[in-house]
């Protein structure tokens, strides 16, 4: 009846939702009437709802907005409303303009956006306040029954207690533990040990059973499926075998069969890995564009200054281990790699990484184009191409990650990017390489888009402030 129910929801939800993104078109098409903005009538801009409905609901599906939402902040609710925008409105204003051209005001398409954006938010947020307020007054709610007296046990209630708003009510405890009955927990009673479990779950309403028992204890566990299974009570388990404090942890099925514990040390986050992926691919685009600008003039200042190819390409490693092949603007003369030999004992750098001012090896155009940046204008094919992204960490070479420490190799579990923390954080002021790693742990482990894109800005000043060149 639980599933049916939430199933109705869900429909329901959809409905609203499409025919609010509709209203927002037409609120957006009345503003712009009531600003004097060449429009025409809105029957005619109906169409570009053909697009926007299925692309709006795709996102909306996709960043978890008609599942359960009991469990989001206020905060992560619009944070995921507005990417939906984001993402919906940079497919939806690429398909108007490659079918359409400038048919349409681009006025009207972005206030649709925000008009789109703040309906959806305050008929959503009303909604999740009044369910939230309904469930402290004791309508919705679910009864928890926890089985375990320890501290995941206790640190499970606490959680529940912080957001009283998702609805979840404990009735009691079930120890587990040997040694005299407990009286009550954090003011819950405990009623039973693990063997009552079946006579407690039909004396009290109890719609799910949390197992927070030691790992050493899990193996009991399974007689107690059946047996709940038969009473059609729902069972969760807060997983106690280890302990990794520094990773995140995923549990999900595996073809929706096998139960899968997941530790990762990096997002997977399947919609802000696409949000990123088609933020490298515009930046690429334009970046692209400005070599294309640009290359004449580099390469006549190449020629003249040493003879040999245009660009210089490197094998580095990529995401995870991959090789690729890394492409810039040629800055060294032609037997720099065979003089790096020459001025190992040189460098500057602690660890596995090769730097040193005034390196002979560069020519004077190659001084310019490296503090500039210039030269790794190239690499943005490498970014289309997706063996780099715009932010990420500095793709190492094959020699250097063979001298890496093992925590040393987690940097190189993301794509490396043309810019990072590292490259406006000091750049080669930095002369330690485990300070460089640090940064790079420091941005996986906190990696969003927007931090994406306050690394991009920060580059750009960066890189027209010359800060840390060399």
């Amino acid at each position: 009846m639980l599933r049916q129910q939430s199933r109705f929801i869900r429909i329901l939800l959809v409905w609203l939702d499409m025919a609010v993104v509709t209203l927002a078109l037409i609120v957006a098409h009345g503003v712009g009437k009531s600003l004097n903005w060449s429009l025409d009538d809105v029957h005619n801009y109906m169409w570009i709802l053909v697009p926007a409905l299925p692309v709006w609901h795709f996102f909306l599906v996709q960043q978890g907005l008609y599942s359960s939402v009991r469990r989001l902040s206020m905060f992560q609710f619009l944070t995921k409303l507005a990417n939906v925008h984001l993402a919906s409105g940079v497919v939806v204003a690429a398909l108007i303009y490659i079918f359409q051209g400038d048919e349409v005001s681009r006025k009207l398409f972005l206030l649709f956006i925000l008009f789109s954006f703040l309906l959806l938010a305050c008929y959503r947020v009303l909604g999740l306040v009044g369910l939230r307020k309904a469930r402290q007054g004791g309508y919705n709610t679910r009864n928890i029954l926890i089985v375990g007296t320890r501290d995941k046990a206790k640190r499970f209630n606490q959680l529940l207690v912080e957001h009283a708003g998702w609805g979840l009510h404990v009735v009691g405890f079930l120890q587990v533990v040997d040694g005299p009955l407990l009286a009550e927990i954090d003011g819950h009673p405990v009623l039973g040990r693990e063997q009552d479990l079946v006579a407690v779950c039909k004396k009290h309403p109890v719609d799910e059973v949390v197992f927070c028992a030691p790992g050493d204890r899990m193996s009991q566990v399974d007689e107690s499926l059946k047996l709940l299974e038969e009473l059609g009570i729902t069972v969760r388990m807060v997983v106690d075998f280890w302990s990794c404090d520094s990773v995140r942890k995923e549990l999900a099925l595996f073809h929706d069969e096998l139960p899968i514990m997941t530790f990762h040390t990096k997002t997977l986050d399947v919609g802000q890995l696409l949000l990123k992926r088609m933020l490298d691919v515009v930046g690429a685009c334009v970046g692209l564009l400005l070599t294309a600008l640009l290359l004449p003039f580099i390469a006549i200042a190449i020629k003249r200054s040493d003879s040999g190819p245009l660009f210089f390409s490197q094998e580095r490693v990529g995401e995870s281990g991959r090789l690729f092949c890394c492409w810039k603007f040629r800055s060294m003369y032609i037997d720099a790699e065979e003089r790096k030999k020459e001025l190992t004992a040189q460098n500057e750098m602690s660890g596995a990484i090769f730097k040193i001012k005034d390196d002979p090896r560069i020519f004077p155009f190659g001084n310019f184009i490296r503090k500039t940046s210039i030269d790794e204008l190239p690499q943005f094919w490498n970014v289309l191409k997706g063996e780099m992204s715009l932010v990420g960490t500095r793709p190492p070479t094959p020699d250097e990650v063979a001298e890496y420490e093992n925590w040393h190799r987690r940097r190189i579990s993301i794509k490396p990017g043309i810019t990072g923390l590292w490259q406006v954080s000091g750049r080669n002021e930095i002369d330690d390489f485990d300070e460089i790693v640090r940064l790079d742990l420091h941005y996986i482990d906190n990696w969003s888009l927007w931090y994406d894109i306050q690394l991009l800005f920060r580059t750009i000043k960066v890189v027209l402030s010359r800060d840390g060149s060399q």
